[in-house]
């Protein structure tokens, strides 16, 4: 029964859909690379390298052999550093994205929860904390000048 009441409290609290919007802007983000870097990225790379696609490069442990029908008799064995040269590729295109898109919301962050910026809304949470902070700062001064 615990494990129940943990998850309603897991999913009702909004982590679940958080985590499922995530995903699903993820996978799409991920088609977007893809599409990014084999279709707009690796063709002039192509063309400065004399047509070579680079997707097809590997290197071949074993060919592929036939019977004398054409039946394939055992595949071919090889090593796609090709394939991996375009994972590593997206890779970086995405880690880069992902690091200015940080970037960028922690310097939104940063401005909203600057209470002497005047040009973005303070959330009010930090607004009350500031308020109570001066508040505390004055009455210690009343409570300083009282002493004797």
């Amino acid at each position: 029964m615990k494990l129940y009441k943990d998850f309603k409290e897991f999913a009702v609290k909004g982590n679940m859909m958080d985590m499922a919007i995530g995903i699903i802007i993820g996978a799409a983000f991920n088609k977007v690379i893809d599409v990014m870097v084999k279709k707009v990225f690796l063709p002039p790379l192509s063309l400065l390298t004399d047509g070579v696609n680079f997707g097809d490069k590997q290197i071949v442990l074993r060919h592929a052999e036939t019977d004398a029908t054409g039946g394939v008799i055992s595949d071919e064995v090889a090593i796609g550093y090709g394939a991996l040269g375009e994972a590593f590729l997206d890779f970086i295109i995405i880690a880069f994205t992902v690091f200015i898109v940080v970037k960028f919301m922690n310097r939104l962050r940063n401005k909203s929860h600057d209470s002497n910026d005047d040009t973005v809304a303070t959330p009010k949470d930090i607004e009350l904390l500031s308020k109570l902070t001066d508040l505390m700062e004055e009455q210690n001064k009343l409570l300083q000048s009282k002493k004797y």
